[in-house]
């Protein structure tokens, strides 16, 4: 695909030209061993690597244009070099150029906050579908350009994937787009150029302090997704969390509020809870849903409201609602011959294990017994692992601390950091096994036909990753070897 290199330089606020621009480009990489002939090579001054000093390999691989913060010391002559404030953002604009995207005739909806962007921004998908539109999504799980299915590396992918994803959804006819926007996105200006439509807020609670350092700053960069989206926008935010009102503070989009609790724009109440959905009022109208748990109440009253933002008729999407199933990975059930059940969860943080133990409580009698299976990521956040050892100590009759994805990290240590938030007069119901396939087959073996059994952790997940490999591992194949199903 050529298109002219002025067009692209004119899409950004550039500080300088060294070197004379060609005529045309080919194509826009950040990752020199993709660059081709024509191509231009954005050097992007990430957070463990620096772009910069791959500028040299991206000429030698054929890249005639340099999108840069600073000129290096060596000039190539032949070579274009365009000097920016900050790359990362000049990315989003020219690849936005490049394919020539219109996002006044393309629907783009981001899902931010700690829990619940999955399930929202999915859950929009199918609802717009069922609409008879043709829509996009972007997701932990997968992707879809309308009904094709592509394989998700990151919750939100890296600019180039991103914009050339919007473009093949075009061409594919979609004119909407759901997309979850994480914190690591929107902090290394991934999403930089897109005009969002709306943009949602779930809740916020612990997660990625590994990466953000504190609670402070990591709520601040989701905020700054809000205080970003332009004034023909919505935002959209669960005033029942205590940063909801927050993350409307600056912003210049139309402000719309939901919530379970109290006064709001889009209201929701839970009439009755079962093992196999629950039954709620959405705006004065009572819709059976298959979800269960409050936190998926206040997801589906999401959607709703995001829906009926984007101009659908109440009716309809209620009916869509009353239709939808759980996404993968997300509170999936199984029951064997005996009765008993069990609950693959992606839950990893301590407010979704909180969440999905508390949900299940309620919907336990007296005569149900819950046993957790769960572990706790390695190179991630060490702060939650305690807490969540207390929670699942705390909220269930059985523990059995595991193995995650300890990436780089001894499973033994994480555990034992789990193990530590545990209070003293809890621990005789902990037991740890490492090897996640041993844990969930003792879950299986010690359950009566009345408990329960919560997998917790991966969910979708179809691999254990052990220092820096990935082992094939599916948590809900596991359940149905053993339950015989």
């Amino acid at each position: 695909m050529q298109i002219q290199t002025i067009k692209l330089i004119e899409s950004i606020q550039y500080l300088s030209v060294v070197g004379n621009l060609p005529a045309t480009i080919s194509g826009i990489e950040t990752d020199s061993r993709k660059i081709s002939l024509g191509f231009v090579f954005v050097a992007i001054q990430g957070v463990a690597v620096d772009g910069h000093i791959f500028i040299e390999k991206a000429i030698e691989q054929g890249a005639s244009v340099i999108v840069c913060q600073h000129v290096p010391q060596k000039i190539i002559d032949s070579v274009a070099y365009v000097v920016v404030e900050n790359s990362a953002v000049a990315c989003g604009y020219i690849l936005r150029a490049y394919y020539e995207i219109d996002f006044s005739s393309f629907t783009v909806v981001g899902v931010t906050g700690t829990n619940g962007k999955t399930t929202t921004a999915t859950l929009l998908y199918q609802v717009f579908e069922a609409l008879g539109y043709k829509a996009g999504l972007i997701s932990t799980v997968r992707n879809y350009i309308h009904t094709q299915a592509i394989e998700s590396t990151h919750t939100t992918p890296d600019t180039v994937q991103l914009y050339s994803l919007f473009n093949a959804m075009i061409e594919q006819g979609c004119t909407h787009c759901f997309m979850e926007v994480s914190s690591h996105a929107i902090h290394q200006y991934r999403i930089a150029g897109i005009d969002f439509t709306g943009g949602i807020f779930t809740n916020l609670t612990q997660d990625h302090l590994d990466y953000h350092k504190t609670f402070a700053e990591y709520l601040q960069v989701k905020k700054s997704f809000f205080d970003g989206l332009p004034m023909a926008a919505f935002a959209l935010s669960n005033v029942d969390d205590k940063n909801g009102e927050i993350m409307l503070q600056n912003t210049k989009a139309y402000k719309y509020t939901y919530s379970l609790k109290g006064f709001s724009n889009f209201k929701c109440k839970i009439l009755e809870s079962h093992f196999d959905g629950m039954l709620l009022t959405i705006d004065g109208t009572e819709v059976w849903t298959k979800f269960i748990g409050a936190f998926n109440a206040y997801n589906i009253l999401s959607v709703y409201a995001a829906a009926i933002l984007l101009g659908q008729p109440k009716q309809s999407v209620l009916q869509i609602i009353s239709t939808l199933n759980p996404v993968d990975g997300r509170i999936q059930f199984f029951r064997n011959s005996s009765g008993t059940t069990a609950v693959v969860d992606y839950a990893h943080t301590p407010d979704a294990l909180e969440n999905i133990l508390t949900s299940l409580k309620k919907l336990c009698g007296t005569n149900n017994k819950i046993i957790t299976v769960v572990g706790a990521g390695g190179n991630r956040d060490t702060s939650k692992r305690p807490i969540m050892g207390k929670i699942a100590a705390q909220l269930s009759d059985t523990l059995i601390i595991t193995s995650d994805n300890p990436r780089n990290e001894e499973p033994q240590t994480i555990a034992q950091q789990m193990y530590d938030g545990v209070p003293e007069l809890l621990r005789s119901k902990v037991i740890t096994i490492i090897d996640r396939k041993e844990a969930i087959k003792t879950a299986v073996h010690i359950a009566k036909s009345t408990d329960v059994i919560l997998v917790a952790g991966k969910g979708h997940e179809t691999y254990q990753d052990i220092k820096g490999v990935k082992h094939h591992f599916d948590d809900r194949e596991i359940i149905k070897e053993l339950f015989k199903l």
